[in-house]
């Protein structure tokens, strides 16, 4: 007779890190950068501000901001990125290397929130991709087609087909990382895919599927791009990160928005997980029976593939029954976190 297992109180690990952040700018990043950097090291910091950073030199100006909002004492590193673009020139990845800048991303132009001045056809970077690859800048991609013609809840899997592969046999010695994936078809890719490929899963996409977005009525704060899929897509990410491979690692795509823009007729996309980002991954690990994977996912996984250290200090999550609140200030206006007034299980001990 098998014996019942029990939870864990409390579960301490390694200090984790977020592969994917947006903070905007301004008063709103003033708003929300105090709650990554209780919670993370570092965070890969995204570009689609507008205008958007596709030079070093802002991106420098950029992380000054965000050093200069960050609370006192706290102890977080922002990760620089570069907008690509049609027109981006291979020098400017020599200078973003050289100034620290460890990234680029490709966004498909029009695919997701402020990526109107993105790629249209990855084979115009081609020399920048030459350029990354030699230099040892990490390409983020945004993997889902903008082509009008293919279905949005098919576009991650197109891009599979159209973009990754190709741009896989190109550059092979290029590291990529798959961002935000939301399909079985992207986990499987992942999985089998060379060392030189990786990927972050968002706690949103671990926990729900397309359902959560019409329960009850329309529910903006579930939306995202990429949207929420199927079930069977997010039985599929959970499978591959409780797995423990190396290949995946947290990302948080938290994607402020003010209440006005996502309670609108014409909602902005994304969700704002950076209240409560380490406690919903918590909940999603340990209802795959996976809090032992946690770690790895959250702490070690990310900066292994970046090249960095691991942190040396820890963080604890406790078993406790908490409550998020509705909204937070953001800016002049009112931010509503996905969650917003529901019952959480695990807490971030300060």
């Amino acid at each position: 007779m098998s014996m019942p297992t029990t939870s864990p109180t409390s579960l301490t690990i390694t200090r984790p890190d977020d592969w994917h952040l947006h903070l905007r700018d301004g008063a709103a990043l003033g708003a929300v950068l105090p709650y990554t950097a209780r919670q993370f090291g570092r965070a890969i910091v995204m570009p689609n501000l507008k205008p958007p950073i596709t030079t070093t030199a802002q991106a420098l100006a950029y992380r000054e901001r965000i050093v200069e909002a960050l609370p006192e004492g706290a102890d977080f590193e922002p990760l620089m990125t570069l907008y690509l673009t049609d027109l981006m020139e291979p020098d400017e990845i020599r200078r973003a290397r050289e100034a620290g800048v460890v990234a680029c991303k490709l966004y498909p132009a029009g695919a997701t929130t402020n990526s109107d001045a993105g790629v249209t056809d990855v084979r115009k970077i081609h020399r920048v991709l030459e350029v990354m690859q030699r230099e040892g800048v990490l390409l983020l991609v945004h993997g889902e087609v903008t082509d009008p013609a293919v279905d949005v809840f098919d576009r991650e899997a197109v891009f599979i087909d159209r973009v990754m592969q190709p741009l896989r046999r190109d550059f092979p010695g290029l590291k990529v990382v798959f961002e935000h994936i939301t399909t079985k078809e992207a986990a499987q890719y992942v999985a089998e895919a060379g060392p030189q490929t990786a990927a972050t899963v968002t706690a949103h996409h671990l926990l729900y599927n397309r359902n959560a977005i019409f329960q009850g009525g329309l529910r903006p704060h579930y939306y995202c791009l990429p949207v929420l899929k199927r079930e069977q897509h997010r039985a599929a990410l959970v499978a591959a990160v409780a797995s423990g491979s190396a290949k995946f690692f947290l990302g948080t795509d938290s994607a402020p928005h003010a209440s006005v823009m996502k309670e609108a007729s014409v909602c902005g996309a994304g969700c704002f997980t950076a209240l409560s980002a380490m406690e919903l991954y918590a909940e999603a690990f340990e209802a795959a029976g996976a809090l032992d994977k946690l770690e790895g996912f959250a702490s070690h996984h990310g900066p292994d593939f970046y090249g960095l250290p691991r942190h040396a200090g820890t963080v604890t999550l406790r078993r406790e029954t908490w409550t998020l609140p509705d909204s937070v200030p953001f800016g002049d206006a009112q931010l509503k976190p996905l969650r917003g007034g529901e019952t959480l299980a695990w807490r971030l001990q300060p």
